[in-house]
């Protein structure tokens, strides 16, 4: 017996230790990394423990639970997408297979001035769902002035402003990012810039960014851009001006002007960057072309000064100017609905279908009836090629979808859902050679990672989240399209969502390993 028991000891003894614990969870073996960073990619191997990354670097033996092969590959961070509104697709699609199949990791919800309140209830909600993507927030300008002042055209209070600084503050402690506006939108159209700096000051002490959904895109832009800079400068914090581009045709090229004045603040020490979709359409409401007044206080108010001959009139005069010289960009063509809550049969189809003609002015009576049923989602073909090209190529640009978790097969909504990461890597990378490869996925996970302030991913290095997206830079496309565009991003292999397979050889996986992100703020009194 004694010599049994000798024999067995030394039996385990010859056996490797990694027999019993493998070095890793997650061996990913042979991919060409990009680190993020914007360095030139090499071959070689990640290794992942639990939710972080343990091992970057040549390629060596390992031991693994688990071992995925990215031969031929790109190996990257995980994409973050800064300007998300999937608050409400979150919960209907956890899924998020829209993104998880573009290399998305990490959406960042709440931009263009309208978020969740209160901020933390709302992220205590996400955690619980549980989803596949991390998921942040901004808060919303027009929303905690909507909850203090309505949506009226007037001036805040003394006492308002105070009653709104502390609702940012208090969001900012609860988890945002930082501080977004709809300038173009109400009630943020009503907001003085002064206002604005009140509550941007509140978000910088705290260390957030300032993004915005800029007052005029078309005529205007470069006015708008000058505001955005003042609020950074005297917001003392970061700015970004959120989806840049230029509407409708006698406005292009516009963004030689703009991409200048951001470049002159900068050099003065204002901080401001830039994100941007790779479209030449927008998607917006309805109400993008129905004048600020006639939105005031709600769509009860619209409803009656529509049914007032006279402002009516005055409408339509206002919606005529919309279409011919910004979103319409003077084709009714160019207005496309996505969906209409009072005539679902209606997306997909332009304004002038409905009109039957190219007569602005009954277009506009469209206009009007269409919100008084409660509106629509529209498309809006109004930008340039050259404009989306000069605005990418510029090195603070970063990329982000401007879409949403849509519900798969419903509706016609903006392809940018489906395909705006792997359309710049496709399009704008492979085939344009607007940016290299390593610059655009820098774009994609390291810029936007430092601007946010998320400190613990964007890299891939070790003691990093292990969100990491695998793709082949030969075949990755979008192929989702405006007039189809429920379809999925081809081209990524894997992706990986704090350490848990989410997709794996192009298949989902159940796993719901989202988490919710905090901002700089959170927790600080």
């Amino acid at each position: 017996m004694a010599g049994f028991i000798r024999s067995l000891t030394l039996i385990l003894a010859a056996v490797p230790a990694f027999a019993q614990s493998p070095e890793y969870d997650i061996w990913i073996s042979g991919g060409r990394i990009l680190d993020g960073a914007g360095n030139p990619w090499f071959v070689g191997d990640v290794g992942i423990k639990g939710d972080t990354i343990a091992y970057v670097g040549p390629s060596r033996t390992a031991t693994a639970r688990q071992f995925l092969d990215a031969r031929g590959k790109m190996v990257t961070p995980g994409f973050i997408d800064t300007h998300s509104h999937g608050r409400r697709g979150v919960f209907e699609v956890p899924s998020a297979e829209n993104q998880i199949r573009q290399g998305v990791t990490t959406i960042i919800e709440g931009p263009d001035g309208s978020s969740p309140l209160p901020i933390g209830e709302y992220l205590t909600r996400f955690s619980k769902v549980p989803a596949t993507t991390n998921f942040g927030l901004l808060v919303g300008q027009g929303t905690v002035r909507e909850r203090v002042i309505g949506l009226k055209d007037r001036k805040a209070t003394a006492e308002e402003i105070k009653r709104m600084r502390e609702m940012v503050r208090q969001a900012m402690r609860e988890g945002a990012f930082g501080l977004s506006t709809g300038l173009f939108y109400v009630p943020g159209a009503f907001t003085p810039i002064e206002e604005v700096i009140e509550l941007a000051k509140v978000a910088g002490e705290m260390g957030g960014i300032y993004t915005s959904h800029m007052r005029d895109e078309a005529a205007g832009i470069a006015d708008s851009v000058k505001e955005l800079i003042r609020i950074g400068e005297e917001g003392h914090l970061p700015a970004q001006i959120t989806h840049h581009k230029v509407m409708s045709g006698k406005n292009w090229g516009k963004s030689a002007e703009t991409l200048q004045l951001v470049e002159a603040a900068r050099r003065r020490g204002v901080d401001i960057s830039i994100d941007q979709y790779p479209y030449t359409a927008s998607s917006t409401g309805l109400a993008a072309l129905v004048p600020k007044w006639a939105l005031e206080s709600g769509q009860k108010s619209f409803r009656e000064r529509a049914g007032a001959p006279e402002q009516r009139a005055r409408m339509r005069v206002d919606i005529v100017r919309n279409l011919k010289e910004d979103r319409g960009s003077g084709d009714l063509k160019n207005v496309v609905f996505a969906s209409c809550a009072g005539d679902r049969s209606l997306a997909g189809k332009n304004l002038r279908d409905l009109t039957g003609s190219d007569d602005f002015e009954k277009a506009a009576e469209h206009v009007i009836r269409l919100q008084e049923q409660g509106g629509c989602s529209c498309i809006y073909h109004a930008i340039s090629e050259a404009d989306v090209e000069r605005i990418m190529r510029y090195p603070g640009t970063m990329i982000a979808s401007d879409g949403g978790i849509p519900v798969f097969g419903e509706d016609v909504p903006h392809p940018r859902n489906y395909g705006t990461f792997a359309r710049v890597l496709g399009r704008y990378v492979r085939e344009r050679n607007v940016l290299s490869l390593e610059d655009a996925v820098r774009r994609m996970t390291s810029l936007p990672a430092a601007r946010f302030r998320i400190p613990d991913r964007g890299l891939l290095r070790p003691g990093m989240k292990a969100d990491v997206t695998v793709f082949d830079a030969g075949t990755v496309i979008d192929k989702s399209e405006f007039a189809k565009p429920h379809q999925y991003a081809e081209g990524f292999s894997h992706v990986l969502v704090n350490g848990t397979p989410v997709l794996v050889d192009g298949k989902m996986l159940p796993a719901r390993p989202g988490r919710a992100l905090f901002g700089p703020g959170h927790g600080n009194q």
